[in-house]
């Protein structure tokens, strides 16, 4: 069961960052920034999941979902000081910093989806 809910949250934490990222860069009203939040708290909850797994492939999982929520909460922070700090407010160059660095965390979470078909597909019932 703990390899189900592990697996559900890693291709839930993938398919809201895309869903957040598709759309034209430097169009606020294409993406959805409760996805982006989403997309946050469900890589966090799956970086608290990998965390258990000492073999060297979990290790990997461990680091590209570190590397995801770090480019998760830049993309958030960048989100919240442009609309609520900035004098020049969310205009295309503030939206394409949050897209790209979304994008970033995208390209994590497809290596941890490849590397856990990779551990699925290698995996042997005993």
């Amino acid at each position: 069961m703990e390899k189900v809910v592990f697996g559900f949250f890693v291709l839930l934490a993938a398919t809201l960052n895309f869903g957040f990222f598709i759309g034209d860069m430097g169009d606020p009203k294409l993406h959805n920034i409760y996805e982006l939040y989403a997309a946050v708290v469900v890589n966090l909850i799956a970086t608290v999941l990998k965390f258990g797994d000492r073999t060297q492939i979990g290790a990997i999982h461990l680091a590209t979902s570190l590397v995801a929520v770090i480019q998760l909460v830049s993309a958030s922070g960048f989100y919240i000081f442009a609309t609520q700090v900035s004098a020049r407010g969310l205009d295309v160059h503030a939206m394409s910093s949050v897209v790209s660095l979304s994008g970033g965390a995208l390209l994590a979470n497809m290596v941890s989806l490849v590397l856990l078909v990779i551990e699925t597909a290698s995996y042997r019932r005993r």
